[in-house]
């Protein structure tokens, strides 16, 4: 990755040609450098806008922001990167709920949406088709990356371990040395309404579909889904809309490189020339 340039001072890369901006958003316990093969598909045409959530950025303090504070971040960055013209955000993990929840505030800024593998995960009908098991394997994995964030500041060194043989165990396969227990505080906000939590977060299923035209891609192979199946046939249905299942885990751009940025860059082609999706 080249120099960065600071916004909010923020490091942002700025990468690829064209006349749309693609924003993209990392999750947990990622950085920018998730959608380096992505970039790599998408910058003959496109610019490319990628930087750390807050919290994320090895070797500068951690300043972790709530809901609200981290959606008037994303503003100020794509107002700078592009101040005229609506981002397509292509987003992960937790980088979804903070893209999406902009999204919801500032639509007029965004022209469409691209979500990975998180999907109506705070609606009625995503808790009522999980079963008994699944949901305490969610609750488990995410109470454990809450309580290393609550032991960090004292224990950084557990926390750290904590942090890292579960991010082992979902699959992710990162240098352990980039996965930091400053990264967690997401799921703090989650369970203990740390930073203000995430009550007001507008649901998803409000925003993407008729309002705002999506590309949803997920892997099916995990021991649970991050959408119910009614949102899903609801999104596919919709105009402008696609959704797409691939035979992976949750990093699906990283187990499936060519095969998910074809879909991504089919889609936004379309999407561009036209001015709808496909």
């Amino acid at each position: 990755m080249h120099q960065p340039i600071q916004i909010a001072g923020t490091d942002v890369w700025l990468d690829g040609e064209g006349p749309h901006t693609v924003v993209m958003l990392h999750g947990w316990p990622d950085s920018p450098a998730l959608w380096d093969s992505s970039v790599a598909a998408l910058k003959a045409g496109y610019r490319c806008v990628r930087f750390h959530l807050p919290g994320h950025q090895l070797g500068k303090p951690s300043q972790p922001l709530s809901v609200v504070d981290t959606t008037d971040l994303i503003r100020t960055i794509v107002d700078t990167v592009s101040p005229v013209q609506p981002v397509t955000l292509l987003l992960h993990d937790w980088g979804c709920l903070f893209g999406y929840e902009f999204a919801a505030r500032h639509p007029h800024r965004v022209a469409r949406v691209i979500g990975v593998d998180i999907g109506d995960t705070g609606s009625d009908g995503y808790l009522a088709s999980l079963g008994a098991r699944q949901k305490l394997m969610i609750a488990g994995y995410q109470w454990w990356l809450a309580t290393a964030w609550r032991l960090g500041p004292w224990a950084p060194a557990l926390a750290n371990r904590m942090t890292r043989f579960m991010a082992r165990a979902l699959g992710c396969r990162n240098d352990p040395e980039r996965v930091v227990w400053q990264m967690n505080y997401p799921y703090a906000m989650q369970w203990w309404g740390a930073l203000g939590g995430l009550r007001g977060v507008l649901p998803v299923e409000r925003l993407l579909g008729e309002h705002m035209p999506a590309l949803y891609l997920y892997g099916r192979c995990k021991p649970f889904m991050f959408h119910s199946p009614g949102w899903l046939e609801q999104l596919a249905r919709s105009p402008g809309c696609a959704v797409h299942a691939l035979e992976t885990g949750h990093w699906v751009m990283g187990h499936k490189p060519a095969e998910f940025n074809a879909i991504v860059r089919a889609w936004l082609d379309q999407a561009t020339r036209t001015g709808t999706a496909v």
